[in-house]
């Protein structure tokens, strides 16, 4: 969690939702990104066309892949292996650093580049290989200037997305030894200039894994700085870390899956970058590793499988679009939610990963289920009715709030009988009268407080809907019968069709 110097950062997603709420700068950051990376994918999904087609095709790709992820898993490895590529699979976090860190020894690396990758920042690698002594240095841009900062990613595509220009001038010129101009130009030149020295120096170039493609044992990265590149083909070894799940069949698949990525996450056609792998350095080539390890790391994403109600989170592609679509993680950002992974998407799999729904019980919560991130997801992961999953879960574990359990009983106990229900409402104007001013109650205790900290509560009104309604009908009644006959037997067709077609509810 980002915080000012001396702060304490809160144990619970409200109270770290709390700091960000008070930090303006933060708000307006992450929103304004946010907007704009939201309207760049409605841009490129509209000019695309069948956007929706192609959703449902992506969606088809993962779950066949994940439903058959042993058989595409051994196919991968089988090939890589062909290829001359060490594979090696990794149950646990621990197991993964572990295998990492011996690669490490066994080439006597002292230094390491790494290009953006979310599963190093899942296992905290970097902070095991500095343990080691051995440097770690991010070349993704925004990965770096969050690593000056001692912070960790808020956002999977946009990482320093918290962070202004004068701020960033202010890390980049304590690490150049003078005064930096807040001029991106600038800025991008000098760290450009400064990790080309550590490209040149590096033993180990670590890379994460967008897609792998089963049918040749290849890997994919894609990005818009050209630093994998880099990483991928001067280092004499590399290892690549790549979540279990981020297989694909083919390279026609691949097709679908470079058409939906970009243009979900930041609105482009395509990447800047999108680089084929296929194992290490051959005879005939002018560059790469001589030496290349995978890492397929599980960590938990075995747990989802066969799960009716979560498998379906191993088909994300890491775009980023919910993020950009929640209106929780554009007023909070991502370091609120206390774990690598943030905004829907965090809030889902933070929990699944390390089937641990105790420790991170409040992390579901974070979520109006206004189904944002299932309309953005370009493979349609229903994230919206998985957190409502993981709130039943979590009262089925236990981790109840006693007092909204309470609150619930006698909210159903309320709303089950009609006559304590106006009851309540009755009660209700009465006591209005001490706290509503001009037809708004601003009062900031008990349950109001939350709410009205940010926003106000509306008074009940002098006269309800219910009780208007006995005169409505009698309105509607007198006009049905100053109808014409023939007017009148055609509402009546009208009203009979939509009785026989379900009683008149829609889809909306």
């Amino acid at each position: 969690m980002s915080a000012p110097a001396g702060t304490k950062v809160p144990p619970t997603v409200k109270g770290r939702a709390d700091l960000a709420l008070n930090d303006e700068f933060l708000r307006k950051a992450v929103k304004f990104t946010t907007e704009r990376l939201r309207n760049g994918k409605h841009a490129a999904t509209a000019e695309h066309g069948n956007w929706e087609d192609w959703r449902e095709r992506g969606r088809q790709i993962r779950l066949h892949t994940i439903a058959h992820l042993d058989y595409y898993l051994n196919l991968f490895a089988d090939n890589a292996r062909a290829n001359g590529v060490h594979v090696h699979f990794a149950s646990t976090a621990a197991e993964a650093v572990k295998v990492s860190l011996a690669i490490a020894k066994q080439v006597k690396a002292k230094s390491v580049v790494k290009s953006k990758s979310m599963v190093t920042e899942e296992l905290h690698l970097n902070h095991a290989l500095e343990e080691l002594g051995i440097e770690a240095i991010e070349t993704d841009l925004g990965e770096y200037i969050i690593q000056l900062a001692g912070e960790t990613p808020s956002h999977i595509i946009i990482p320093a997305i918290h962070k202004n220009r004068f701020q960033i001038a202010e890390l980049l010129s304590k690490e150049a030894g003078e005064t930096l101009e807040a001029d991106t130009t600038i800025l991008a030149g000098f760290v450009r200039k400064k990790l080309r020295e550590k490209f040149l120096e590096a033993d180990i170039g670590m890379t994460g894994c967008n897609f792998a493609i089963a049918e040749t044992g290849s890997m994919v990265l894609f990005e818009n700085e050209g630093n994998a590149r880099m990483v991928t083909t001067v280092p004499k070894t590399q290892i690549t870390l790549m979540g279990m799940e981020r297989i694909i069949p083919s390279w026609s698949d691949l097709e679908v899956m470079a058409t939906l990525l970009p243009r979900s996450a930041t609105g482009q056609k395509l990447t800047m970058y999108m680089s084929g792998i296929t194992g290490p350095r051959r005879d005939v080539d002018a560059d790469g590793p001589d030496e290349m390890h995978i890492i397929i790391v599980d960590n938990g994403r075995s747990n989802q499988l066969g799960d009716p109600e979560f498998q379906e989170l191993l088909n994300c592609i890491r775009c980023g679009a919910c993020l950009n679509a929640c209106p929780v993680y554009r007023h909070i950002g991502g370091h609120a939610y206390g774990g690598t992974y943030s905004g829907p998407i965090g809030a889902v799999l933070t929990p699944a990963l390390q089937k641990n729904v105790g420790d991170w019980d409040d992390i579901a919560n974070a979520s109006s289920l206004c189904g944002a991130c299932y309309e953005a997801c370009p493979v349609k992961i229903p994230l919206h009715e998985m957190l409502i999953y993981l709130r039943r879960r979590k009262q089925e574990g236990g981790h109840r709030d006693l007092a909204e359990a309470g609150g619930m009983k006698g909210f159903s106990a309320i709303m089950g009988n009609s006559g304590r229900f106006k009851g309540v409402v009755k009660l209700g104007k009465l006591g209005q009268r001490l706290v509503a001013r001009n037809g708004e109650i601003r009062l900031k205790l008990g349950p109001l407080k939350g709410w009205n900290s940010y926003r106000v509560t509306p008074s009940l009104p002098k006269q309800s809907f219910r009780d208007k309604w006995g005169t409505l009908e009698e309105e509607l009644r007198h006009g049905l019968n100053e109808l014409s006959p023939d007017a009148r037997s055609r509402m009546e067709q009208l009203v009979r069709n939509r009785e026989q077609n379900g009683g008149g509810h829609g889809h909306g």
